[in-house]
């Protein structure tokens, strides 16, 4: 299979052209068998020769090619009615009846705040222009609608304020919110291209609209997403703050699987300016060795490395409720546990040759100990909650008397 992407260095067109390319190399394997032989990608620097000769060649037409900012609201008619025109005049010429993917925009529902707008009206006419085509030429067509957009390699202070929140926090900056209850709809990139690989299966999500609501419907003339989330400016706001702080609190948000805040932190991550992608921990050292906390969450504990000089024994201490998790990752260890109140004591030779978890039990007192006289014993260390100096729950007792 041929595709052609129109709009291929923008920034849908690139993360959608990126996956083709891993499809067609076969570096991404999750997508059955779906075999792509070449992906034509038409933008601002390609000629008219290169889209002719692609238009005759293309199985598959993702049409992503448009205008967003123009210098003149005039241009906005031209850059997405025109060059639609041009392209469908190009596929007709070559007989080429394959699939047309139109990317369009929420604002050709010309409602609500979209109600005057000239950016819509060249949408709008944009999508009766390929539903035309495509019902007077036999032609599947599939005109999406997208809400607001967002991911990695999204332009900031163009025309997504989620990159420009991402961007400005990354990097210090400042940022306008006039109305923090605005409540967006919002569609991440990702979860956009694996319903742009679905339509290339054939197996795209149809529905009508009534307004901006999408009302999903097997005979449907349009397409849509079904991932997509909701959240106001200030909760986006809120959410990248944190993401911001985590190098000082360590404290990583909750981000739930298939969440929006996923999806915000991954965006916020790629916005990061290097000199932010690397930042120091603070290690808690004494003649022992160190104990230097990496991560924190809100309900799920924490992650720390402990590092023992040779022959020191850490811990002799035990929990009533609080549990952890011993890896030795380098060197040679032994792990004491004794039940309170016994002489009960379970023990664990454990090596950075062999990785191996171990619990600490609830009312156990434990310790950890460095067999080796030379080499550093070094230890990832689970708790499943985050310390609290009042409330500690850690009670000295050696595991064995002197």
């Amino acid at each position: 299979m041929k595709i052609l992407v129109t709009g291929a260095k923008g920034f849908v067109g690139r993360n959608l052209c990126s996956q083709l390319n891993n499809i067609k190399t076969g570096k991404a394997k999750c997508y059955g068998d779906l075999q792509i032989d070449e992906v034509f990608e038409y933008d601002l620097n390609s000629t008219m020769e290169q889209l002719d000769a692609w238009c005759s060649e293309c199985d598959f037409v993702f049409n992503l090619a448009g205008v967003n900012r123009p210098q003149n609201p005039e241009e906005f008619m031209a850059g997405n009615f025109g060059f639609a025109s041009t392209l469908l005049d190009t596929l007709k010429k070559h007989g080429n009846k394959a699939p047309v993917m139109l990317s369009s925009s929420a604002q050709a529902s010309l409602s609500g705040r979209f109600g005057n707008s000239e950016y819509g009206r060249s949408k709008k006419a944009g999508e009766d222009l390929f539903l035309r085509y495509g019902e007077e030429n036999g032609i599947k067509v599939l005109v999406y609608r997208f809400p607001n957009l967002y991911g990695k390699w999204c332009r900031p202070n163009y025309n997504s304020a989620i990159a420009t929140f991402c961007n400005n926090i990354a990097n210090d900056l400042p940022i306008t919110v006039n109305d923090p209850k605005v409540e967006l709809d919002v569609l991440y990139i990702d979860d956009l291209v694996e319903e742009m690989i679905a339509a290339l299966k054939g197996q795209e999500h149809h529905c009508e609209f009534e307004g901006l609501t999408v009302l999903p419907s097997a005979e449907g003339r349009y397409c849509y997403c079904p991932v997509t989330h909701k959240a106001t400016l200030g909760e986006i706001v809120a959410l990248l703050q944190q993401f911001h702080d985590m190098p000082k609190t360590l404290m990583i948000p909750e981000i739930p699987a298939d969440s929006f805040a996923k999806r915000l932190y991954s965006t916020y991550l790629s916005y990061l300016p290097k000199d932010k992608a690397i930042f120091d921990l603070k290690m808690n050292c004494d003649d022992r060795g160190s104990f230097t906390e990496l991560v924190r969450t809100l309900n799920c504990g924490q992650v720390s490395i402990n590092i023992s000089k040779p022959g020191i024994t850490k811990g002799q201490h035990w929990h009533h409720t609080k549990w952890e998790q011993f890896i030795v990752v380098s060197g040679h260890g032994l792990i004491q546990q004794r039940k309170e109140g016994t002489d009960e004591v379970i023990e664990f030779e454990v090596s950075g040759d062999k990785i191996q978890s171990v619990i600490m039990l609830p009312g156990y007192t434990h310790n950890i100990i460095n067999l080796s006289k030379t080499q550093d014993l070094v230890t990832v260390m689970y708790c499943n909650e985050v310390f609290n100096p009042e409330r500690p729950d850690t009670f000295f007792d050696p595991v064995a008397s002197e």
